[in-house]
């Protein structure tokens, strides 16, 4: 379920308070239904306020975009922690991109707000809202680093980025994002090859041998488990 903040940013009347929250919840609603291009006329006209309302509030669809999914955002950054503290570094990173993956999926504009499709062209990764995620990227990856799990040159940015991309992958693969566990297994190996050394592009050499050939790995299955 989405986690829309309630709270509005600033002091506002009463009536000013009610409008920010009903174009929230409603606005929650049409991006779960229609996804990040739903209509902003249609969600203002559901929220019972005129389309110059809505954009006093939210100047773009960007800004409408964070404000709906900010508390979601936080939510799944502090999930890193839970898993840190129950499982090696190396898995804990898995399942926590994995989780991440699949909330991409589940909230539909969270996947354009975290990617570059919002309409100025900003990425909520680079800004306030992503900072939490960037954070907890950063404790997972360094962990995950110093105990040999992951490839010595792996940036948190990296792993965020890639999971960015799995969800969509796994979104336009079947619609449903079912192939997300699947896909994370597959990336942790390629985070794992080689791990204890730096990059290793144009050596010509090859990890060592994973899962055999025509294996379909599975979460929890990979040799990322430190």
């Amino acid at each position: 379920m989405t986690q829309v903040r309630a709270g509005a940013p600033r002091p506002m009347r009463a009536d000013a308070r009610r409008n920010y929250e009903r174009l929230l919840a409603e606005a929650a609603a049409a991006f779960a239904e229609h996804g990040e291009g739903a209509s902003l006329d249609d969600i203002a006209k559901r929220a019972g306020v005129g389309s110059g309302t809505l954009y006093r509030h939210f100047p773009t669809r960007y800004a409408l975009l964070e404000a709906v999914y900010v508390g979601s955002v936080e939510e799944i950054a502090g999930r890193a922690d839970a898993y840190a503290a129950r499982l090696p570094p190396g898995e804990a990173l898995l399942e926590w991109l994995t989780e991440l993956g699949e909330h991409l999926i589940r909230l539909r504009g969270l996947k354009a707000l975290l990617g570059s499709a919002g309409t100025d062209g900003r990425s909520a990764l680079f800004g306030e809202c992503g900072q939490g995620l960037r954070d907890a990227a950063a404790r997972l990856v360094g962990a995950a680093r110093r105990a040999g799990a992951v490839r010595e040159d792996v940036e948190p940015l990296d792993v965020l980025r890639l999971a960015h991309g799995i969800a969509t992958a796994s979104e336009v693969g079947d619609g449903r994002g079912q192939h997300v566990r699947r896909y994370m297994a597959l990336l942790a190996e390629g985070l794992c090859g080689g791990a204890g050394t730096g990059p290793s592009a144009g050596t010509g050499s090859s990890p060592q041998a994973g899962p055999s050939a025509g294996a379909s790995p599975s979460a929890g299955t990979g040799s990322c488990r430190g």
